[in-house]
């Protein structure tokens, strides 16, 4: 992987040759895919025939893929790149002379991997300009091999996201509201990367530091197509909505001046909530319903091998902050790593029924176990790599098992329990996980009779879940 953090700052051009093109996107949280939706409108733009097939709601059809020049599959994240990997041979039998790539965070992430498994070209960051001087080559008959650097990092000058051919928004994740009522959602997305340097985030590998903006005017013309297309809510899908505040408050003025009907969400460091506070009015006044915040841990000093740039009683103080602005806030987690104890499990526990937080956690999420991806600036830490096995290129991570057994078993049990029990009320698999926990430790299970478990708060039907494993569903596609 020497050229994995060559970047290429320049321009591509275009021509207006037709070619046919087979955007596949794995997984994606349940959204409708920007990252489909934009190279497919540039593609357009240089006369491309271009196809998207969403493997969470569609099936890889011969039709779609048959006569394709060239497939290129959006790897987002850990879930997405598993499914994708799992779909190549039955790419491969429907497309058989097509040129495959990869884009996306995990692409350059796992280049010797990918390349291994028959991908011809591999792109990271900002990649749409490269995706189409990809089809532009291809279709002037260039069949050689990549040369360009796999990461580029230099700004796109986007056009309007062209969604037309991806399934209607009805079918995507809903917005459950907290009086039984839901709404149509709609996926924009206003920065990419992020300025900061979480030592275990997947962004940071690629991005090193760096976040990159989608144009005002864009992202507000997304916006009004989904609207259009019957959106109620918009969940911004940036890595941290306020890498570039002032560009995040200049889509919300304009967008709340044009749908001022319009709810929406956004993910938010804890450092930024804490850093910008005096804009939480202004986010509740626009729309904001709730924030996801990745919070990961309560120990402060797992925290700062994290290197996450906030501590537990910032959390608090946080979570204060929204809750005085009238704003939900939706703390993601990964509670099992290699410094996580059974009393420090239980004591998260305990700090989410102190907090009344309960009900604004997926069970899921206290089920996450830490993964370590090529690239990792988890590598970085002195002796971290002293607890990891060998690289496991069908786990796509380095294998880790913790010193405490009773540990990787409770995260087993917690997971199973967060499966089976996916259609309860997170305050029952909440007491079920309780139980688990002191069990694991040996200890009594203080009653929760009169346990106040929070408010139910607004939060999208399909439950963060970007680091985890896929599903048996999942795979069914093909």
């Amino acid at each position: 992987m020497n050229d994995y953090f060559a970047v290429d700052w320049g321009e591509t051009g275009t021509t207006d040759a037709p070619f046919k093109v087979v955007l596949i996107n794995p997984y994606e949280l349940g959204r409708q895919s920007f990252n489909l939706a934009a190279p497919a409108a540039l593609l357009k733009a240089t006369g491309c025939e271009v196809a998207c097939l969403d493997l969470t709601l569609q099936k890889l059809e011969p039709d779609t893929l048959r006569d394709a020049g060239l497939v290129a599959i959006h790897l987002g994240m850990h879930t997405a790149t598993r499914i994708a990997i799992a779909a190549l041979p039955k790419i491969r039998e429907l497309a058989p002379s097509a040129h495959l790539a990869m884009y996306g965070l995990y692409a350059p992430m796992n280049a010797d991997l990918l390349r291994g498994l028959g991908v011809h070209t591999l792109l990271g960051g900002e990649s749409e300009p490269a995706l189409v001087a990809l089809a532009e080559r291809l279709r002037d008959g260039d069949i050689s091999v990549q040369s360009t650097p796999m990461v580029r990092l230099a700004q796109v000058k986007f056009l309007p996201p062209d969604r037309s051919g991806l399934p209607k928004l009805t079918r995507y994740a809903h917005l459950n509201l907290p009086d039984g009522g839901n709404k149509v959602v709609g996926f924009a997305e206003t920065t990419r990367g992020c300025k900061h340097l979480c030592r275990h985030c997947p962004v940071v590998p690629v991005y090193r530091g760096k976040f990159r903006t989608v144009q005002v005017d864009v992202v507000l013309a997304d916006i009004e197509q989904q609207v259009v297309a019957g959106a109620q809510h918009i969940s911004f899908g940036d890595p941290d909505f306020f890498n570039g505040p002032t560009h995040a408050l200049r889509v919300l003025e304009a967008m709340h001046q044009r749908f001022p009907n319009l709810s929406f969400d956004a993910t938010i460091k804890i450092q930024h909530l804490l850093d910008h506070a005096g804009l939480l009015p202004g986010l509740r006044d626009a729309g904001c319903l709730f924030i996801t915040s990745a919070v990961e841990s309560v120990d402060d000093a797992v925290l700062e091998c994290l290197d996450k740039n906030h501590t537990r009683a910032g959390f608090e103080r946080a979570l204060d902050l929204c809750r005085a602005n009238g704003i939900f806030l939706a703390p993601t987690f990964v509670p099992f790593n290699p410094w996580t104890t059974l009393t420090g499990y239980i004591d998260l526990l305990g700090e989410l029924l102190r907090l009344k937080l309960v009900q604004a956690v997926p069970p899921v999420q206290l089920a996450i176990r830490l993964l370590v991806p090529q690239g990792s600036y988890l590598l970085q830490l002195p002796g971290f790599s002293d607890r990891l096995e060998a690289f496991d290129p069908t786990l796509l991570g380095y294998p880790w098992r913790h010193a405490d057994p009773r540990v990787d078993a409770l995260q087993q049990q917690v997971m199973t329990a967060a499966m089976q029990m996916e259609n309860a009320p997170r305050s029952e698999v909440f007491r079920a996980i309780w139980q688990l926990a002191h069990d694991a430790a040996g200890l009594p299970a203080p009653t929760l009779e009169r346990a106040d478990f929070g408010e139910t708060i607004a939060h999208l039907s399909e439950p963060w879940y970007c680091c985890a494993e896929p599903t048996d569903q999942q795979l069914q596609s093909f």
